[in-house]
């Protein structure tokens, strides 16, 4: 389902929803060139890091962090400034394989055993071989990093780095806490996900030696897109199906995770109806996912979350009033239409 039908109208009707493909047409080569690094770096001597690094790597996904950086460097080189595509795909497979170091990381935490459509690294190779691959990767990009040579950008990146971990001990703390408050669950969305989209995009400017607006514009931008970017997986975790989504259907509430939708829920519903959500995330599993399914949407949690959704495109596409014109920006822009309007 659209997340589109659960929204106010568009602040932006001028925007034209555009499919992924064509948001990424403009920088199809560059995103060939993308891929191409990302193979060749993936090499190892040791055949189980192959192995597993391939795997995850190739097992689909939108790839719309490296796109934000593609797409993001080359608006960048507009103003005047150069960016070679070399350099500007060894950013994009910098921000690639960080967060596909995470997704090992997380589906060893969360005890996952789909995505994407299919069984996850660990329960195909087992945690262990997760975690040390998801390392090598870690350490492949602050390699590549080293080799661009820019201080600024190890610098974002390594406190990219650092948020990520922090919000992942984050969300474990709220893991099975129903009194986990909103304020809670928008300091972990950010450290998770949003942090790398910001340093994503900042990282691109960087390295095309754009001007500081341009690069704090950016910057915004990938923080504003990254948070629509979760709110709209977490109404989706009660909204899409298996196979849209690629991956099994209530595991936040499986996992004991307070999402946006479940503290909205847990807030204005009956007393009845709280207890029910409280108990179903104090103890995980999906016994009562139906009834908690309907609850959320009996009292407009998904429609709230995915208003703030909207929210967050809007302040996303404003961020890019800053930078000039181009198919870059306007495609820079249908992501951020696309992030909110996904079916998965």
């Amino acid at each position: 389902m659209r997340i589109v039908q659960l929204l106010l109208p568009t602040f932006w009707p001028e925007t034209e929803l555009m499919s992924l493909d064509s948001i990424k047409q403009p920088v199809i080569a560059e995103l060939a060139s993308v891929d191409q690094v990302i193979r060749a770096r993936l090499a190892s001597d040791v055949v189980l890091v192959n192995q597993v690094a391939e795997y995850i790597i190739q097992s689909g996904g939108k790839r719309v962090r490296p796109l934000v950086a593609v797409l993001a460097g080359k608006a960048c080189t507009l103003t005047g400034n150069s960016l070679s595509d070399e350099r500007l795909a060894s950013t994009a497979a910098v921000v690639e394989f960080i967060h596909t170091a995470t997704l090992l990381h997380d589906d060893v935490v969360d005890g996952s055993e789909l995505r994407r459509g299919q069984d996850t690294a660990n329960a195909v190779w087992g945690n262990q071989a997760s975690v040390l691959v998801g390392d090598y990767l870690y350490s492949r990009a602050f390699e590549m990093m080293v080799e661009l040579g820019s201080m600024r950008v190890m610098d974002v990146m390594a406190s990219a780095t650092n948020k990520i971990a922090e919000g992942e001990v984050l969300q474990l703390m709220n893991a099975h806490d129903p009194d986990t408050t909103e304020e809670r669950y928008f300091e972990v969305i950010y450290r998770k996900t949003a942090k790398l989209f910001e340093a994503g995009a900042q990282i691109a400017a960087i390295v095309a030696k754009a001007d500081a607006a341009h690069e704090q514009a950016l910057a915004q931008y990938g923080k504003y897109l990254g948070t629509a970017f979760q709110l709209v997986d977490d109404v989706l975790d009660y909204r899409a199906s298996a196979e849209e989504m690629g991956k099994n259907l209530g595991d936040d509430l499986a996992e004991g995770k307070p999402t946006l939708p479940l503290i909205y829920a847990l807030k204005h519903g009956t007393t009845e109806q709280q207890q029910v959500i409280r108990t179903a995330i104090e103890n995980g599993g999906l016994d009562s996912i139906a009834d908690v399914t309907q609850i959320i949407e009996s009292t407009g949690g998904l429609e709230y979350t995915a208003r703030l959704a909207r929210q967050q495109t809007e302040l996303a596409i404003a961020s890019l009033a800053a930078l000039p014109d181009s198919i870059y920006k306007k495609a820079l822009a249908g992501l951020a239409e696309f992030a909110v309007n996904r079916g998965y």
